[in-house]
Order: structure tokens, then sequence, then C-alpha cells
């Protein structure tokens, strides 16, 4: 007995095929003998398109851009805040380091 090459369906391929089962009325036994499938193929494809059929129909999220600019700007405001504060910790060390070559510990 030969082995057959394993084959791969794509997604859409795997669609078509089921459709044509179910929209154009094309028996199983039709299509396994066509593309060299076993029956239990073709019903297990039906069943995951059943399955996940659901995710079709759900709508992209549309606030994603604005959470992505909402993030921009929160991302901006923490850079600025950080600058501001290494500004100030570095003004407060020339201070403590000219105040200790006034006092004569440098």
């Amino acid at each position: 007995m030969t082995k057959r090459p394993r084959r791969n369906f794509s997604g859409p391929e795997k669609a078509a095929i089921v459709r044509r089962h179910l929209v154009d009325k094309v028996p199983v036994s039709d299509l396994c003998d066509e593309l060299g499938l076993q029956p239990t193929q073709i019903y297990t494809w039906q069943k995951q398109l059943f399955e996940n059929g659901g995710l079709a129909f759900e709508r992209p999220a549309r606030s994603s851009k604005k959470t992505e600019d909402a993030k921009d700007r929160k991302i901006e405001a923490l850079e600025a805040k950080i600058r501001q504060k290494n500004e100030v910790v570095s003004e407060l060390l020339e201070e403590h380091v000219q105040l200790k070559k006034e006092l004569g510990d440098l």
C-alpha cells in the first residue's frame, strides 16, 4: 500500500469545500472522491466553521486608535515629568557640590 503525500488545505480552501457541501448541495461523498479526503475531515471542518463562525460577525475594535493615542500622550507626559525631575536633581547636585567646595570638603 503506497502512502499518499499529506495535503494541507488553507483556511479559505477549507471554507470553499464546506460551502460547496452546504450551499451548492454537493454530497460529501462526491467531494471526498474529488479531493481524496475522508468524510470525517469535511465534517470536522464544518464543525469548526460553525463553532468559530461568530468571529466573522464581531466588530473590529474601533477604540484601538483612541487608546493608542491616549497611551502616546501618557508616555509623552511621563517623559516630560522625568526630564523635569532630572533637571531638578541636576540643579540640586550642582548646589550640593558648590556648598561642599565652599565648606572645603572637596
